[in-house]
């Protein structure tokens, strides 16, 4: 009777150690798995972390071009303005001038 149980228990110490060695191959499958979703998803994460930088980035160039375009204009404006008075400046020194002359004209 000792024989069938030796026998017995044998196996059962065969069937539970090869269960761990089964479970074990699996339990690391489900962890590198699990890993390398993690890192997808972190991955994923870091994508959208970039995009949404590349965007704020981009909203900030649109920016400084309307600035930029405005201060083209206003300093457009303001050579304008410069050329309006100069011209009156240079009209006035113009006709100054010609007063003088005529004076000299006169007295000469």
């Amino acid at each position: 009777m000792s024989k069938p149980i030796l026998l017995v228990g044998l196996l059962v110490i065969l069937i539970v150690t090869s269960q761990f060695e089964w479970r074990q191959p699996l339990v690391e499958l489900d962890t590198a798995t699990s890993s390398s979703q993690k890192q997808q998803q972190i991955s994923d994460r870091e994508e959208a972390v970039k995009e949404k930088i590349i965007i704020s980035q981009e909203r900030h160039i649109q920016r400084l071009n309307e600035l930029v375009r405005s201060l083209q204009l206003q300093l457009l404006q303001c050579k304008g303005e410069n050329e309006t008075q100069n011209a009156t400046k240079s009209y006035h020194l113009n006709k100054q001038f010609i007063e003088v002359e005529r004076k000299q004209i006169l007295e000469g």
